[in-house]
């Protein structure tokens, strides 16, 4: 049993995720508001007149990959191991 008169050492509180993971997922947002702002513009003036700008390569193509590559970037970003710390004496 453990005596309630003991102390017990206080531990120094972690994030599951560290400030550099928060900054890699900052950068996996960024990416994919990129992506969707390439997914943006090609309607028409006129709503009688088909625009077949909305099928370019980029709304179709690119814009969807960067939005993928965003997300994956995130999910890598929040699963990554942090490396160990550093050492101030070196």
């Amino acid at each position: 049993m453990s005596d309630p008169k003991q102390k017990e050492t206080p531990q120094e509180e972690k994030f599951a995720i560290s400030r550099r993971s928060f900054a890699y997922i900052g950068i996996g947002v960024l990416v994919i508001v990129i992506g969707f702002l390439l997914m943006m513009g090609g309607k028409s003036e006129d709503p009688n007149v088909f625009n077949p700008e909305i099928f370019s390569f980029r709304r179709i193509t690119l814009a969807p990959i960067v939005v993928l590559c965003g997300f994956f970037f995130i999910i890598w970003a929040i699963m990554r191991r942090p490396g160990p710390p550093a050492d101030p004496e070196n």
